[in-house]
């Protein structure tokens, strides 16, 4: 496994699967380089703890920084090369990095862009610097980070030929064995607050039994309260726009965003389709028999 540390040593690595990481692994991001291999070219793996995506007072320098262990979890999972990189070489002091447009979905839902302004400008800044340096033919991002997800899709789909052919893969949330979705963030975690930080994902699970929107929206907020959570967002949207939803008759996501104390959980789940009660209706009328 080579580990890299500039732009120039990267050239060599272009065409490849890339996993872009803050480091802090964990198995939902072995997942991702396993994901990531199977795509059948180089795979190179990113640790860099970006500071334009967190706002004041967020957690940025007690951030986990395991660097060691990360490079020993890369090298165990078969990735050709890590890129860990210098401040300093994401963002040179000579030259402008700029922040890409945003799409919709990075503005419009009222999720994680009304609770983190600018987080979004952030991951986009530097995703699209690092897609700049890698040049991959493929990026494997996980769906815990959902509207993430969709954020960074919109923008490779806005930037016409600036990455020729890259394409965004997502891969499946990975759980811990009750449910709750593994996240660099759960280490701040005690005892007593572990116990509670799975009403996320039984607030989703009973989420996906319910028949409507609101009703769903509902039952997860009466969920979440129950495991002592604090919550900033309980919504199923239409799982393209993340725009609200008036039916389960397209494909739907929920997603939550909670509070343990001062740990902040996010996770989804999509919803199953359910045809309109139009379409239902329409379905149980017998056909008129042929005039005689």
């Amino acid at each position: 496994m080579r580990l890299l540390r500039t732009a120039d040593e990267l050239r060599p690595m272009a065409g490849g699967a890339f996993v872009p990481t803050m480091g802090a692994l964990h198995a939902g991001h072995l997942a991702l380089i396993d994901a990531a291999r199977h795509l059948g070219t180089p795979t190179i793996v990113s640790i860099f703890v970006n500071p334009t995506q967190f706002a004041p007072g967020e957690d940025f320098d007690r951030y986990p920084r395991p660097v060691d262990r990360d490079l020993e979890l890369c090298r165990a999972h078969g990735a050709d090369a890590v890129f860990l990189p210098a401040a300093t070489a994401i963002y040179p002091p000579d030259l402008e990095v700029p922040v890409p447009p945003l799409p919709a979905v990075a503005t419009a839902p009222g999720l994680e862009d009304r609770i983190r302004p600018g987080h979004f400008a952030g991951v986009c800044q530097v995703v699209a610097r690092l897609f700049d340096l890698v040049r991959p033919c493929a990026a494997v991002l996980g769906e815990k980070d959902y509207q993430q997800l969709r954020v960074i899709t919109a923008m490779v789909e806005a930037a016409g030929n600036r990455w020729p052919g890259l394409r965004i893969v997502g891969h499946p949330t990975v759980r811990e064995p009750d449910g709750l979705a593994l996240s660099s963030r759960n280490a701040y975690l005690g005892p007593d607050e572990r116990g509670d930080a799975v009403g996320l994902f039984r607030a989703l699970r009973k989420a996906t039994t319910l028949p409507t929107p609101d009703i769903a929206e509902c039952i997860m907020l009466d969920t979440l309260q129950v495991h002592g959570l604090s919550v900033e967002y309980a919504v199923v949207r239409r799982a393209d726009s993340l725009l609200p939803a008036e039916s389960l008759s397209v494909p739907t996501r929920a997603l939550i965003a909670a509070r343990l104390g001062a740990v902040r959980l996010i996770d989804n789940m999509p919803m199953p389709i359910h045809p309109s009660p139009a379409v239902e209706i329409l379905g149980r009328v017998p056909s008129s028999p042929d005039p005689p």
